[in-house]
């Protein structure tokens, strides 16, 4: 078992690193370019404009500090030039098509973003003379729909029957043709990372339940939900990237590739929290009164049973939660509290970070 890791190891290992994240300005990419720059690195990003958004950049004041190369990255040639002019040692790949129900709108375009994205970053790391780590971040809905209650392990079978979890299987399986093809051979370490129904501050998809609260919030309407008694692995936003933060790190230091693979970051297998429980939660936390309306979408296929087993990310690197289902739905409801409050959510997202990373993982 590793070590516990804690910031003055990181401090040391990203100081004046060069990081790509692409994707940088969604909910996940925002969070772990402020905890890489915290932790010294020289943090670049390439991203889809998405005007629909709010803009992440700017809402949390980093639009000067990361350097931003906006791209769709499934056209290979701009995106290899941003990525020979950055040359980095380090690559996050989170960009992505992200929703279940936008795939069943635009099945071809996520296809086309989920799977030629992975294929462009793993062509350019395959001709790459800096990269020495890379995690490939993708899905726990890219396993085959069993309804186990026990969790699903890195080896299970991979499926899916809705086009985004096809997909990210698809971007799976791509993966390990390329690790076993190219990679056995070249010193790099890569790796693919599985999590899924992630919470925190900065998330703004829409047909998303706690963005879609929100909204509804700050639009003074009434709260539609499809799947009441959906049961989800809910985890704070900072659990897996605490993970992905750590994998890069060993990825990185191994000489053996020991590391390359795949690996689940999920919650314990605690107390059932269904989709009801967690908007009730919020909105005790947020101190509101709410209207909650449920509206059955039949033809849209929600699994009822997600969980993940992380048994392997415990044992090799000795990574696992630190704040359990309550604490981060708490954490949430501050996050959001604090920006319907029009407060610094950059200062509230640091204190956050600080406080999940003070006594190492």
């Amino acid at each position: 078992m590793k070590k516990k890791l804690n910031t003055k190891d990181f401090n040391k290992f990203f100081h004046n690193k060069r990081v790509l994240i692409t994707g940088h300005t969604g909910f996940k990419g925002i969070w772990l370019s402020i905890i890489l720059q915290s932790f010294g690195a020289k943090v670049y990003g390439f991203s889809l404009k998405e005007p629909s958004r709010i803009d992440n950049l700017k809402l949390f004041n980093l639009d000067s500090k990361i350097n931003t190369c906006y791209g769709d990255i499934v056209n290979k040639k701009p995106f290899f030039k941003y990525l020979n002019k950055v040359k980095p040692n380090i690559l996050f790949h989170l960009a992505a098509q992200p929703l279940v129900k936008e795939s069943y709108v635009n099945p071809y375009d996520t296809f086309k973003t989920n799977v030629l994205g992975m294929l462009n970053v793993l062509e350019y790391a395959k001709i790459s003379e800096t990269l020495k780590s890379i995690v490939l971040i993708t899905s726990d809905k890219c396993y085959k729909n069993r309804e186990l209650s026990s969790g699903y392990s890195e080896n299970n079978e991979l499926g899916g029957d809705d086009p985004y979890s096809a997909s990210k299987a698809a971007a799976e399986i791509l993966f390990s043709s390329y690790n076993k093809s190219f990679f056995k051979k070249k010193n790099i370490g890569i790796a693919t990372a599985r999590a899924g129904n992630v919470i925190g501050g900065g998330d703004w998809c829409k047909d998303r339940i706690i963005p879609d609260t929100i909204r509804s919030i700050i639009d003074k309407k009434t709260l539609i939900i499809r799947s009441p008694n959906a049961v989800r692995p809910w985890q704070h936003v900072l659990e897996p990237l605490s993970g992905y933060i750590k994998l890069s790190y060993y990825l990185y230091n191994s000489k053996n590739q020991k590391f390359n693979g795949s690996w689940n970051f999920g919650p314990n297998l605690e107390k059932k929290v269904t989709v009801l429980n967690l908007i009730r939660l919020m909105i005790k936390n947020l101190d509101i009164k709410k209207n909650i309306t449920i509206q059955r979408n039949d033809k849209i296929k929600e699994t009822l049973i997600l969980r993940l087993n992380c048994s392997k990310a415990k044992k090799q690197l000795n990574w696992k939660r630190l704040w359990n289902t309550s604490l981060s739905i708490q954490k949430t409801s501050e996050w959001y509290k604090t920006f319907l409050e029009k407060k610094s959510v950059l200062e509230i997202t640091k204190n956050q970070i600080k406080d999940y990373f003070k006594g190492g993982i």
